[in-house]
């Protein structure tokens, strides 16, 4: 009896483990606890990094220097040091010095940061391009040159439950086992509750993606942090960004502008994937009208 029990676990998991190797890791989501940016997984992403490394450094080295400044001017200059106290009124090299200086540390500055801000707002031909618009408390998307669009809603908007979740006891927007188990049925976990969604923005590795942002009430925002883009979706316009992901995973993002009452309940969830997985994503949402959940993609 026990052989026979172990041979069919052993042959439930041979079954099973192509499925699991399939599955997409979460990559890019915040972490308790947990300092700093989340893993970079676009070259833009790094820029930003390593820009934000060194003004750090920049100004961490301001800071002690106008302390070490703070602290010779009140050993100096103290009423004990000093019984008669000085009567100028400019020093014209400390003036030319605190005007040159602070120049000389924008221009160093800039010379770094316009090229990133150049590389972000420069918009290159993109492999796939996406529209995403913006609703009072949802993301809709559109796959640009083919006839593919669906809305995203987080899961546990009430339009993402079903009777069923009902009489398992989950509510909506409330963290619970019975909204953990809906969760898992998507393939999530319970941390990522609030920040998961019912359709995901599915796109290939190593592409460049090209997203239209706008809003179609008020002004919204897109943004993935692993990936480091960010645009304010403005009703009546229509902004771009790119991003080239490096790395297949599920990314995770929010609405950035407050936009409402249920603004904290406006998640984004894009799954990076083969460019093969993607074409047969691709096809079989086409064919069905809608999005097709990628893991049935993943696990053929």
């Amino acid at each position: 009896m026990q052989l026979k029990s172990m041979l069919t676990g052993l042959a439930t998991a041979f079954i099973a483990a192509p499925a699991l190797a399939q599955d997409l890791e979460v990559v890019g989501r915040p972490t308790d606890g947990k300092m700093g940016f989340q893993p970079a997984a676009t070259e833009l992403a790094r820029d930003l990094q390593w820009l934000d490394g060194l003004l750090l450094f920049i100004i961490t080295v301001i800071s002690l220097l106008v302390v070490a400044l703070l602290v010779v001017a009140y050993i100096r200059f103290n009423e004990r040091a000093n019984k008669t106290p000085g009567t100028f009124t400019h020093n014209t090299p400390i003036e030319i010095a605190w005007t040159l200086g602070p120049i000389v540390i924008l221009v160093f500055i800039g010379a770094f940061s316009l090229p990133v801000l150049f590389k972000q707002q420069e918009i290159p031909d993109g492999d796939i391009v996406i529209k995403a618009t913006g609703y009072q408390w949802y993301w809709g998307y559109e796959y640009v040159g083919t006839d593919l669009g669906y809305d995203s809603y987080m899961l546990g908007h009430p339009a993402t439950m079903t009777g069923e979740d009902y009489d398992a006891g989950a509510q909506d927007f409330v963290r619970s086992d019975a909204m953990t188990a809906r969760l898992e049925r998507a393939g999530y976990s319970g941390d990522d509750f609030l920040l998961a969604t019912d359709t995901a923005v599915v796109v290939p590795v190593g592409k460049t993606i090209v997203m239209q942002i706008t809003g179609a009430d008020v002004i919204h925002s897109w943004t993935i942090p692993a990936f480091g883009v960010k645009q304010d979706a403005v009703p009546g316009r229509l902004a771009e960004l790119w991003f080239k992901p490096e790395r297949e995973g599920v990314y995770f993002g929010q609405c950035s502008e407050l936009c409402g009452k249920d603004h904290a309940y406006m998640p984004i969830t894009v799954k990076v994937v083969s460019e093969e997985a993607y074409q047969a994503w691709l096809e079989r949402s086409v064919e069905q009208g809608g999005y097709t959940d990628v893991r049935e993609v993943l696990t053929n």
